[in-house]
Parts: structure tokens; sequence; C-alpha cells
């Protein structure tokens, strides 16, 4: 059977024809190449067609093996089967292998025409590729195109309206220009590089110029620092003149130049009440003291410390190993260091009338960033000291709430908080007695701001780096010389009315000479005693109060009165407190006459006022309580019970003795009738 096949198979077909360029190889174009007959009969047959006549010659083969299988079961010759056998597959193989051929041909032309199509994609590809790279190189040469900047850019040119007015016409040449803007940046070079060759011959000139002056200047310089010692030695000689005359040049130049040293606020502080004093208050003088060495040794550059600090490295070294300090004495020494002062300070006297002098002595916080004064008070004549005066000329009680609610206790820069949380202080208020007041006034004047609502972030400040504004400096310089010297005149007449208000019984200088007129019966002789302030429990606020005592000869009637003063007296008035130990304890709450008498001191205050500015008012108001005192006991109705005479006879003239469901007294005195009546 094979031998069949064999035969009935078709030879190849060999042929020295050019193939189609499907069928070349890479390299292999010089070669021959095999071609089938069938090559030429795929691309006439329809492709369907062959596969419905495969499916066809299958589902024959299939009928025919079917056949066989029934024939043999049937028991058929098997040379009946064989032969109908080779017949079939004789026929069926010839077609199956032929059709299997062009179906394999028909691959390999696709095959063909694919990696043929794939080469041209690949090809298209890379030339996109390379068309992308191009454009995208092309982009960037662009983008530098558009971003390069000229220098003329760099330059700034005069405008066109300037161009065209100044430019001669052979530069501008306006019927270009104005068309072509790039003729006309052209153009506007052009006449800015004539404009700076003549500026350059004009520079050429000016250094000549300078030149000869610098010349000039350092002869200058020669003859006036030839001319110093010649000043020097005629200053030398005035001074006794200087002296005669009260013309102090030589003192005040002096100052100036130890000025240069102070700090920003001190300085601004001297500049401002030296001009206030030479100008409105003669009274008032500013001087500085302190080492102006040491001052100097602040402001020197670190350069010139460098070696001295290398030198005494070694130095601390040893001294470390030796012994370290413990955690208490370097707080300490960083609080010293904190609250460290500059070396110079500003002093200012303030003179009154009557020769009593003020001192205040400003000082300056470096690290802290703020200003302190200390006060003291000089007097002209030698004051006795009463327990009724209390600390009136204290220098920590003297300057409080100068400005309402100045107290002085706190400082006013925020930062300090920061910088006290850092070294262990709790309050400034504890170094006070040591560094001064820190008072918000004292900032005003040396020219120091600081805002009140919100912190600032912590820094050290530096010496170098303070600024100070003279104009805040200036605004509040006035006001505050005139508080000062209002303040101490008025502590000054409340000392002096405490020393001589003890126990006396006939009309002493001190009380008001009107209050005194008004008297019918002549000043009350009940004896004063004196309380420390101690004895009285501390009334809340800034206020002092003094208490004073009074009986009426060697009767059991005795009136106590607390006496609170504010601060800013006599602006603000003394408030009295009243308590009157006869026949029992009587005071406000339970006596209304005792209220009326209180009324009669606080609220009716501006009758006893006096003349301005009011420093007797004390005195006065105790004078009232006087005569409102002697109403009150000799109102008083007698007991029919008790034998004898009255115990307080009547001696003030009186229109009616009681008044109203409250049975109140007549405390008003009508002055010059010289009666008492009610209100």
């Amino acid at each position: 059977m094979s031998s069949e096949s064999s035969k009935k198979r078709k030879p190849k077909v060999i042929r020295s024809d050019v193939p189609p360029e499907g069928k070349r190889g890479k390299g292999d174009t010089d070669q021959d190449v095999r071609y089938y007959s069938e090559e030429s009969e795929v691309d006439l047959r329809d492709p369907i067609k062959d596969y419905e006549l495969y499916r066809e010659t299958c589902q024959e083969l299939q009928r025919l093996m079917a056949e066989i299988q029934e024939l043999k079961s049937r028991g058929i010759k098997e040379n009946v089967r064989r032969g109908l056998g080779m017949w079939w597959s004789g026929a069926a193989s010839t077609s199956r292998k032929k059709l299997t051929r062009l179906a394999h041909i028909r691959l390999k032309k696709g095959r063909d025409q694919t990696h043929e199509a794939k080469q041209k994609v690949d090809a298209y590809h890379l030339q996109l590729q390379n068309l992308l790279y191009e454009v995208m190189h092309l982009q960037k040469e662009i983008t530098k195109c558009l971003e390069f900047k000229s220098k003329h850019e760099e330059i700034e040119l005069v405008s066109l309206e300037e161009f065209y007015r100044e430019a001669p016409p052979e530069i501008s040449r306006p019927a270009i220009t104005l068309a072509e803007p790039h003729q006309q940046t052209l153009a506007r070079l052009d006449w800015e590089l004539e404009q700076r060759k003549r500026l350059a011959e004009k520079y050429k000139e000016c250094l000549t110029s300078k030149e000869k002056i610098l010349k000039e200047i350092e002869v200058k310089k020669e003859y006036l620092s030839s001319l110093q010692p010649r000043l020097n030695s005629i200053m030398q000689a005035s001074l006794p003149v200087q002296e005669y005359l009260f013309m102090p040049f030589d003192q005040a130049h002096k100052q100036y130049e130890t000025a240069r040293h102070l700090p920003p606020p001190l300085y601004v502080l001297f500049v401002q009440a030296s001009a206030y004093g030479q100008a409105c208050d003669k009274k008032l003088v500013v001087a500085i003291e302190g080492s102006v060495e040491e001052a100097k040794a602040l402001y020197k550059p670190p350069e010139d410390s460098q070696d001295d600090e290398s030198d005494s490295d070694a130095e601390e070294e040893q001294t470390t190993k030796r012994r370290r300090p413990t955690l208490g004495v370097q707080l300490d020494d960083k609080r010293k260091e904190m609250l460290k002062r500059h070396p110079l300070s500003v002093t200012i006297d303030l003179k009154c009338k009557d020769e009593n002098v003020l001192h205040l002595t400003f000082h300056y916080l470096m690290n802290l960033n703020v200003m302190t004064v200390k006060a003291k008070v000089t007097t002209a004549m030698e004051m006795t000291t009463a327990i009724s005066a209390g600390d009136l000329l204290s220098p920590d009680s003297l300057l409080n709430c100068l400005y309402p609610g100045d107290h002085g206790r706190k400082t006013p820069n925020p930062a300090n908080q920061f910088q006290f949380d850092k070294v262990g202080i709790v309050t400034l208020s504890d170094y006070v007695t040591e560094l001064g007041h820190p008072y918000v006034w004292v900032q005003k004047l040396g020219g120091l701001h600081f805002p009140k609502d919100q912190p600032q972030a912590w820094h050290t400040p530096s010496p170098h780096t303070v600024t100070a504004d003279n104009s805040l400096s200036a605004s509040h310089m006035e006001l505050t010389v005139k508080l000062l010297r209002s303040r101490l005149q008025s502590r000054l007449a409340l000392h002096k009315q405490g020393a001589g208000a003890g126990s006396c019984r006939a009309p002493h200088p001190s009380l008001g000479t009107e209050i005194q007129g008004q008297d019918p019966a002549g000043l009350p002789t009940h004896p004063w005693g004196q309380r420390d302030l101690l004895a009285f429990p501390p009334i809340p606020g800034d206020r002092g109060a003094v208490a004073g005592s009074s009986c009426r000869a060697e009767l059991p009637a005795k009136l106590q009165a607390a006496v609170v003063l504010n601060p800013g007296y006599s602006t603000l008035p003394p408030v009295f407190s009243l308590c009157l130990n006869w026949k029992g304890e009587r005071n406000s709450s339970n006596d209304d006459n005792i209220r009326a008498m209180e009324s009669e001191v606080n609220v009716h205050y501006k009758e006893l006022w006096g003349p301005k500015p009011g420093y007797q008012l004390l005195t006065n108001q105790l004078q009232r309580l006087c005569m409102v005192l002697d109403v009150y006991l000799e109102t008083e109705p007698h007991d029919p019970s008790v034998e004898g005479p009255k115990e307080f006879p009547q001696e003030k003239m009186c229109l009616r003795l009681v008044r109203g469901p409250l049975r109140l007294k007549p405390f008003k005195f009508n002055y010059p009738q010289g009666f008492f009546s009610h209100r």
C-alpha cells in the first residue's frame, strides 16, 4: 500500500524563476528556492470551499468506516472489505493531503504577510519616534529662544515719551521706529549709550573735583586739630567766668560726651529731660552718674576679647576640674546676670518753690529691656517723723499710682516672664528695693513701649538692638514732671499735717485758715491721739491709711477715725470711717447720725477743699469732724433718770435739734451766720 501511495504522490516541481519577495530569506537572494505547484493554485482556490471539501471528505471517511464496521459485523468476506477500504483510502488520502498542503501554504503565506506588515509597522513606529524626538528637540530650542533674556532687558531705559522728546532725530528716527518695535529698541539703546558716555565724562569731572575738595578738607582738618588744644586752654581759662556767670559750658560738654555711652532708653530720657529743663523748667536738673569705662567695655567688639578668652581657657578648665558650682549657685549667678543694670544712670532733681527736692535715679536693666527708678526726698528743713505721717515719704510708696493703676511692682515687658521662668524668678517685685520700680511712665520717658494685649516671643534683648522713641518720651515729659512735683508737694503737705495734727488744743499752722474762720467757737479743744497704721486691718487696693482717735477732756467719749488716703491726694479725697465709743460702740451700721457725720467729710468734701491745689483738705476734714462731733454730743437728749447737769451742755447754735424719722442731727455749718442746720 505504501508503494501505491508513493506512486500517486505528486512530485515536487523545482523552478528557476525568482519566487515572490515574501519567500526570499535574508542573505539568500542568490540561492535557488523550492517552489510547489500548489502555491500558484492557492491564490486561485477559495479557502472556504476547500474547508467545505475537507469537511465532506472527513464525513465520507466516517461513513465508510461505519460501513466497513457493519460489514465486518455481518461476516462479509475480508477481501470485499479490504478492496472497499483501499479504494476509498487512495482517493480520500490524495484529496485530504492536497487540502492539508493548501492549508499549510495559506498559513505560511499568512505568516509571511504578517511578518512583512509587522516590519512595516516597526519601520513606521521608528520613523514616528524619530519625528517625535525632533519635535521635542525643536520645542526645547523654541523654549530657549522664548526664555532668552537679552542684556538690554536689565537696563532701565527712559520712557518712550522722554525718548522721542529728548533724543535727536538721527537717533530716534520716528518714521521707522514707531512702526517697528525692534528698531525702536535699538534706537533707545543707542540713546542710552550716548547718555552713559556723557555721564561717564561728568563722573570723571566729579572725581577730579572730589579729590580737590578732599585735599581742602585735609588742610582744614589739620587746622582744626591744631585749634583744639587752643580751645581747650581757652575753656580752662574761662572756668572761673563760667562759675561766676552760672554758665557751666564745660560741665555740659562733658555730660554730652558721657551721654554717648548711654543705652538708647537712658539717652532718650537724658536728651528729652535736658531739653524740657532748658525750655520750660529751670529748676529741673539732669545729670549722668556711673562708670564710663565699664560702659565702654560693654560696647567693645567681640574680636577684641578673643585673645583674652583663649588665654583663659586653660584656667577655666582647671577651675571646673577643681570645683563644680551647685545648681543653686548657678541659678543665683543667672539671676544676677538677668537683673544686671547698665553701669551708667540718669539722675533728675525736681526742685520746688520751698527748696524741697525730689531726687530720681533712672536705671536700665540690659537683659530685661526695662527702666527702673529710685526716689529720694530732700527737705529744706528737718522734718519730724510722726506716727500718723506713716510712710508718706518712703521711696517704695512715694511714686505709686502716679498714673492710675501704675503700681511699679510688675515688669511692663511681657517677654520678661519667659526670661524669669528660665532662672526661677517668680516676680520682679522681690527685687524692686534693690533695682527700683519699673513704672510704665518711666518706660515712656525712655521711649519704650510694650504691648498689653499680646505677649512677645522670648528673646534676650541687647543694648545694641534696643530702640527708643523720642516722640513718645517728649509727649509724656511735661505731664509727668508736673505730676511728680505735685506728688512731692502733696506728700510734704500730708507729712506736715500728720506731724502737726497730734495733740493740739490751739489752732495749728497746718490747719486751714479758711476753715478756722468758719467755726464760730474757734477750733475744738479735743486732743487727738495718734495710732499706728497697723492697729487697723489692711484695706484692699493701693491706698494707705492713717488713723487717729479723739476724746473730749476726761469725759468717756472717744471717736476713732480710720482714714484711707489715695496716692493721688488731694485730687482724690481721703475717706473716713468713724466709730464712737460713748455709751456703747456706735458706727455707721447701727447709728444713722454716725453715717451722716461720715457723709459730711466724705461726700461734701468740696466745701472743705480750701484754696487750690487743696493740700490742706485732710486737716480741714479733721476740723470739720471735730465740729460735727460737738454737735452730735451736745444735741443728745438728757437722760431724766440721771441727776445733775447735762453731760455735754449745748454750745453750738442749732435751728433744729433733730429731723425726720431717722432723727438726724444738724451737721451742716452755715457761714457766716454761724449756725448748724440740716441738709
